[in-house]
C-alpha cells in the first residue's frame, strides 16, 4: 500500500508510521510524511519519503496524491489553546487546508480511504450523560468549531463519492511522552509523565474533573484499524467515536500513587486555571462505545494500565 500520514513529525503520526511499518497485515510498499517541517523516518525505513509541505498550499499536493495512493491519514492541526489563541490560523490549519486536500483527493483519486482524526470537542455545553453516535455536535470552542465544520465537508464528501473517508473522533490521549505542548488538554498527560520523571508538574483543574482518555497504543491500533474497514454506506454518518475510559482527575492520580507510592504526588502543585478548566469541562466525560467495539475497534482495560504503558515505552 502507498500511504500519506500529514502532520507527520508529530507523537502521534510517528507512532502510527511505526505501526504501520511493522504490520505484515497492512503491507506498506510507500509511506510519505507531510509536516510544515521536513519529518524524521522512523528507524531510517527506506520505504518513507519525508517532506516538509504547508498544506496552506495545495499546489504540491497534486503530485504526491495520485491513483497509486491507497490512503491519507489526515492527522495535521492546530492544537486547542492555541486555535482559541489564534483562531484565524486555526481555520487556516484546520479547516481550509482540510479542505485543500479533500479536493486534490477528490480530483486525482476519490476511491482512495481518507481518514480524519477529529475530536471530543465538538462536543460542548449542556451534554447528555453518555454521548451517543447520533449526538449532535455542539462544540463551545474555536478549535471544536473547526473539527466539527470539518466533519460535516468530509461526510458530504464520502456522500458524494468525492472520497473513501471515515472521520474517528480522538479521545484525549493518556500519557504522552515529550513536552507539554499548547493543547488545553496538555496537562492530563504532564501530571503522570512528569512526576515518573521525579519533575514537577502543575494541575490546572479540579480533581473532580471526569476525562475521556485513551492510550497511545491503543489510539494508534485504532488508526490503523480504520483503515483496513470496509466503505460504510454513503448514506450513513461516517464518524466514529474511539472507545475510551472516563476518568476523574482524582482517580488518575490515586492509580499513580498506587502504582510508585504517595509521596510521588507531592509533585504536583494544583494552580487553578479556569479558562483552562473551562474547555475541557465542557468536553464530554463518557460516550458509548458500542458501535466502535462492534466494528473491531479497542479499547483500554483501566487507568492502571494505560500508566504501565507508558512506564513500558519511555523509562
Amino acid at each position: 500500500m502507498n500511504i500519506m500520514i500529514t502532520g507527520g513529525q508529530g507523537f502521534l503520526e510517528q507512532r502510527l508510521a511505526k505501526y504501520l511499518l511493522s504490520q505484515s497485515t497492512i503491507p506498506v510498499d510507500e509511506l510519505t510524511l507531510i509536516d510544515v517541517i521536513e519529518p524524521l523516518a522512523p528507524n531510517n525505513d527506506p520505504r518513507v519519503r519525508c517532506l516538509a509541505m504547508d498544506l496552506r498550499d495545495s499546489e504540491g499536493l497534486h503530485s504526491l496524491i495520485t491513483p497509486q495512493t491507497d490512503a491519507v491519514f489526515h492527522l495535521a492541526a492546530i492544537v486547542s489553546s492555541q486555535a482559541e489563541q489564534e483562531p484565524d490560523l486555526g481555520y487556516d490549519v484546520n479547516f481550509l487546508a482540510t479542505r485543500h486536500l479533500l479536493e486534490v483527493c477528490r480530483r486525482n483519486h476519490p476511491q482512495l480511504r481518507f481518514i480524519f482524526s477529529s475530536s471530543l470537542a465538538v462536543f460542548g455545553g449542556v451534554l447528555p450523560e453518555e454521548i451517543q453516535q447520533n449526538t449532535a455536535v455542539t462544540p463551545q470552542s474555536t478549535y471544536g468549531t473547526q473539527k466539527a465544520m470539518c466533519e460535516l465537508l468530509i461526510n458530504d464528501y464520502i456522500r458524494k463519492g468525492f472520497v473513501d473517508g471515515l472521520t474517528v473522533r480522538l479521545p484525549t490521549i493518556c500519557v504522552r511522552p515529550g513536552k507539554p505542548n499548547q493543547a488545553a488538554s496538555s496537562f492530563v498527560s504532564s501530571i503522570i509523565r512528569e512526576p515518573l520523571h521525579h519533575q514537577k508538574a502543575i494541575c490546572p483543574v479540579s480533581k473532580e474533573l471526569v476525562l475521556w482518555l485513551s492510550s497511545p497504543d491503543t489510539v494508534v491500533a485504532n488508526l490503523a484499524h480504520a483503515l483496513t474497514l470496509p466503505a460504510l454506506p454513503k448514506s450513513d454518518w461516517n464518524v466514529i467515536n474511539l472507545p475510551g475510559i472516563s476518568v476523574r482527575v482524582r482517580q488518575m492520580l490515586e492509580a499513580l500513587a498506587e502504582l510508585k507510592g504517595q509521596s510521588i504526588l507531592d509533585l504536583i502543585d494544583f494552580s487553578f486555571d479556569e479558562k483552562v478548566n473551562n474547555i475541557v469541562a465542557s468536553w464530554p466525560t463518557k460516550m458509548d462505545n458500542s458501535r466502535a467495539l462492534s466494528l473491531g475497534f479497542a479499547v483500554d482495560a483501566d487507568f492502571a494500565t494505560v500508566i504501565r504503558q507508558f512506564i513500558t515505552n519511555n523509562m
